[in-house]
């Protein structure tokens, strides 16, 4: 594989990057909490893009990957940050944002803050104020606590037999960058939700509830009844990619 591009922020980090040239709109990739842009929906979507022609970027956030920084010193404003400046310097014209789980916050934050440049939203398991409405109820008053006091807890995952330690400053600048709390999310272009019924990570009302709350009238979610939280297996990359097809007008593949 091709080395990453590098892309500098003004504060010394450098962000990671995959980049192709091609048509617009282009595509971006927007991964999730703790994952990388070599993830397996990532690799699908430069794929088709590098069939169709269309331009594409995958990128590391601050912390992640092959970019710079420890994972512990980044936040929710900080990775939407990143995106912003992903999107301001290595894409031209029109964006379609797809974002997987904590993607799918960071996309809404940055077509909020780039609404000339984004043309349409693709969330897959789309995690909004994950931080607040899915990670914080699940403590327990004793691991709250732990939070407090020495500013970080550790939960199981079965994605990681350690376990996945959290941070408190995740969740205070998480609360600076809540949508879920907007009525309505002021995003206009058509958007798309993928998710599925048997997510243990992020339930799949949350699409539900995202739908009802933003502006746009072109709104679609797909339920999956039996689709897990990573939406990667054949039958999940086939339906991305048509709702990607739909969305750029592209024949069926």
């Amino acid at each position: 594989m091709n080395s990453p591009g590098i892309l500098p922020r003004p504060d010394g980090a450098t962000l990671a990057y995959h980049k192709l040239a091609g048509l617009s709109p282009g595509i971006v990739f927007l991964g999730g909490f703790r994952s990388d842009m070599t993830g397996t929906k990532a690799l699908f979507v430069e794929d088709y893009c590098r069939r169709r022609g269309r331009a594409f970027v995958r990128f590391d956030y601050f912390g992640h990957g092959a970019s710079s920084g420890e994972l512990v010193s980044g936040t929710i404003g900080r990775w939407a940050e990143d995106a912003i400046a992903v999107l301001d310097t290595l894409t031209e014209g029109p964006q379609i944002l797809v974002g997987s789980s904590m993607g799918g916050w960071i996309m809404l934050l940055a077509g909020l803050a780039r609404t000339g440049r984004v043309c349409s939203l693709v969330g897959i398991a789309a995690a909004p104020d994950f931080t607040e409405d899915v990670v914080w109820p699940r403590l327990s008053p004793a691991q709250r606590q732990e939070l407090q006091v020495t500013g970080a807890v550790t939960l199981p995952s079965e994605y990681n037999p350690a376990g996945y330690t959290h941070h408190l400053e995740l969740f205070e600048d998480g609360k600076h960058h809540l949508v879920m709390r907007q009525q309505p999310i002021a995003l206009r272009c058509p958007v798309r939700l993928l998710h599925g019924m048997c997510d243990d990570a992020v339930p799949w009302q949350t699409s539900l509830s995202l739908a009802e709350r933003l502006e746009s009238r072109d709104v679609v979610v797909t339920l999956v009844k039996n689709g897990d939280h990573r939406l990667s297996r054949e039958p999940d990359l086939a339906r991305l990619g048509r709702t990607l097809d739909e969305l750029l007008g592209e024949p069926p593949s």
